[in-house]
C-alpha cells in the first residue's frame, strides 16, 4: 500500500499544490479504511522554499473547500523522491528530472494527466500546463484536468490497495 504520494511540478505554487488539495480531499471524502494511512506531499524540481500558492489557485482550491492559504512551497530533493511511493508529474521534464536524480524512482513515477486512462497514447497533450502568469481561465482549465486525473487516481488506490 502506497504510504506516500507525492505530486511534482515546477514552482510548487500551482498545479502540484491543486493536486496535493484535490487528493486530500479526495482521500477525507471518498476515501476507503485505508485513506488516512496515506500522507500527501508536493513539490517543485525550481521551487522557491516558503512562497506561498499562487492567488488564483487558492481561489480555485477554496471554491470546492479546500484550504491552501498556509502553503509554503518546497524544492524536490532526492530524499523526498526515494520516500514517495507514487510521483506524478504535470509535465515529461519533470519524470526526466526525477528519474536523471533518482533513476530507480522511474517505476512509481507517472505523468498525472495520463495515469490510469485505458489508451492514454491516443492523448495528443499528456502533460497538464503550467498558469503561472496566466488568466484565471488558464487556471480553470489546468483545474479541470488535475482534477479529472485525482478521481482516476483515487478510483486505481481504492481497486489497487490492500489493507
Amino acid at each position: 500500500m502506497p504510504k506516500t504520494i507525492l505530486f511534482v511540478c515546477t514552482g510548487n505554487s500551482c498545479r502540484s499544490v491543486m493536486a496535493k488539495g484535490l487528493m486530500e480531499r479526495w482521500l477525507q471524502e471518498k476515501g476507503q479504511p485505508w485513506s488516512s494511512e496515506i500522507h500527501v506531499k508536493s513539490a517543485g524540481i525550481a521551487a522557491m522554499d516558503g512562497m506561498s500558492a499562487s492567488r488564483e489557485t487558492q481561489e480555485l482550491l477554496r471554491q470546492v473547500g479546500v484550504e491552501m492559504s498556509g502553503h509554503m512551497a518546497r524544492k524536490l530533493t532526492d530524499p523526498t523522491i526515494k520516500e514517495a511511493d507514487l510521483i506524478f508529474v504535470m509535465e515529461s521534464v519533470h519524470l526526466e528530472e526525477i528519474v536523471r536524480r533518482v533513476p530507480s524512482a522511474k517505476p512509481k513515477t507517472h505523468l498525472l494527466k495520463a495515469f490510469g486512462m485505458k489508451d492514454h497514447a491516443t492523448l495528443l497533450v499528456q502533460h497538464i500546463p503550467d498558469p503561472i502568469g496566466k488568466p484565471m481561465e488558464v487556471y480553470e482549465v489546468c483545474f479541470m484536468m488535475i482534477q479529472e486525473a485525482i478521481e482516476r487516481v483515487g478510483n486505481w488506490l481504492t481497486e489497487n490497495v490492500r489493507t
